[in-house]
């Protein structure tokens, strides 16, 4: 996702990637790299392995239990919103956007400290993260992301 969401300096995205597992000062990483489609620049980012694999649950799955390190609040909420926005009229890939959504808004929720009611402000460290919360900040309100989470999983296991 954090490729798709990171365009090259000359404004696109389009890039083939390759990937690996490499060694970076003594530690596990995973490396993808290619060549930018626009304008043939080298494009590369390194992640750091979880200490332990994340199995996935269901399709799909973005991370472990913790908060996402790459992507803020704001930018899954944001992907969630494109995401439910463009449902496909055909059940099965409505069914595959529905759930992505849903993931999506989950990722949200991770943001939301144990006993908090909130995503904190901290949690918006993107331009595009901070201009979707200042939008409407009451969507990142426990109750209220709740609420949409279990409404895309029902659309979705309903067929959509």
């Amino acid at each position: 996702m954090y490729l798709d969401l990171t365009p090259c300096e000359c404004g696109s995205i389009e890039t083939e990637w390759d990937s690996g597992v490499v060694s970076v000062e003594g530690s596990m990483a995973k490396c993808y790299s290619g060549v930018c489609a626009g304008c043939d620049a080298e494009r590369e980012f390194l992640f750091s392995l979880p200490r332990r694999e994340v199995m996935p649950r269901a399709w799909p799955t973005f991370g472990g239990h913790e908060p996402s390190q790459l992507l803020d609040a704001g930018e899954w909420m944001w992907v969630a919103d494109l995401t439910a926005g463009n449902v496909p009229s055909d059940p099965a890939n409505a069914q595959r956007a529905l759930s992505m959504a849903r993931s999506a808004v989950e990722e949200v929720l991770k943001f939301i400290p144990e006993g908090q009611e909130e995503v904190p402000q901290d949690a918006f460290w993107s331009a595009r993260g901070q201009e979707v919360r200042d939008a409407e900040p009451p969507r990142f309100r426990r109750d209220r992301l709740e609420v949409v989470r279990d409404t895309y999983r029902d659309l979705a296991d309903a067929g959509a």
